[in-house]
């Protein structure tokens, strides 16, 4: 396994420039300042035929969301939920990543700004990531959308998480229907054990003692983090949910949580598509814009959610 040479190149310079910081050194309010600016560096991204700033319902609150339309006659409408260990992370940082994404799969996307850890830890986020579902399940007219396009629900990182999540509460609480389930390099357990927890420690737009203070921020207690709304890999059942594409990087700590999800879900008998990149780092599908090797593996992922929603 060797890492593309301009996913190289490109995290060369983000080291050059002191990225990943330490966000135990540096606290919630620069981790989220660090990643707002560094959003705004991500590109542009195509025009959509429509997009829109509205509010939806999270949990017993209103969330700002953003939605894109791409041109020609939706394929779903995609509830994404962005990455960002549950603590950073904001529409305009996945602006140009999802205007993307939108072309290229066909889908309209429904971008979810859910409330975030350290001062809504779990499992408010997942609260209102269901929340959103429900709401855009029920409001495609409003949203100028057919009513009968498939509803789809996707994240990258903790927002893979988060649509793991969100696809466990909806099957059991009987709804709503959701056709696919997009996971890209998800986080899915606490165990910081696994084989790829100890090997990508440095070096990475995400390394593992980001990921120790992220599920810090997010469920304080250790022993609370087993729940499996949490660490979905822990539920007692997987049958059932909806089919899902996984998309996995070759150098991320969250590879091997990624792969035994992904077994999981297959053994369960759920359909499930695994797209991995090797040469690719943990964040490449935030970087489509401005890294060439992370363009392509996005376009793919979305020409596979097309054609596994034409089937």
């Amino acid at each position: 396994m060797t890492l593309d040479p301009a996913m190289k190149q490109f995290i060369d310079v983000l080291v050059a420039n002191g990225k990943p910081p330490n966000f135990a050194e540096i606290g919630v309010a620069a981790a989220r300042e660090t990643a707002a600016m560094s959003g705004a560096l991500l590109g542009t991204g195509p025009a959509m035929a429509r997009e829109e700033n509205l509010t939806v319902d999270g949990a017993g609150v209103s969330l700002p969301a953003r939605l894109y339309v791409p041109d020609g006659t939706p394929t779903a409408l995609l509830v994404y939920f962005h990455g960002g260990g549950w603590v950073v992370g904001t529409l305009d940082g996945y602006d140009a990543t999802l205007r993307r994404f939108a072309k290229s799969s066909g889908c309209a996307i429904l971008s979810i700004d859910y409330r975030m850890a350290p001062e809504f830890p779990f499992p408010t986020p997942v609260e209102d990531c269901y929340a959103a579902t429900v709401w855009a399940d029920r409001n495609r007219a409003a949203l100028g959308l057919a009513e009968d396009l498939p509803l789809v629900i996707g994240g990258d990182s903790a927002g893979g998480n988060l649509t793991a999540a969100v696809a466990i509460v909806a099957r059991d609480e009987g709804g709503p229907a959701i056709t696919a389930q997009l996971l890209i390099y998800p986080a899915t357990d606490c165990d910081f054990s696994r084989g790829s927890y100890q090997r990508f420690v440095e070096k990475l737009p995400l390394v593992s003692s980001a990921m120790y203070w992220f599920w810090d921020q997010y469920v304080a207690d250790p022993d609370a983090r087993s729940h499996h709304l949490a660490s979905p890999l822990r539920a007692q059942s997987l049958e059932g949910l909806p089919p899902a594409l996984l998309a996995i990087a070759g150098y991320d700590p969250l590879r091997d949580e990624g792969d035994a999800y992904g077994e999981r879900l297959a053994q369960s008998g759920v359909p499930v598509t695994t797209m991995t990149w090797e040469g690719l780092a943990h964040g490449f599908f935030q970087f489509a814009e401005i890294l060439p090797p992370a363009g392509l593996a996005s376009d793919e992922m979305g020409a596979v959610l097309r054609r596994m929603l034409a089937a």
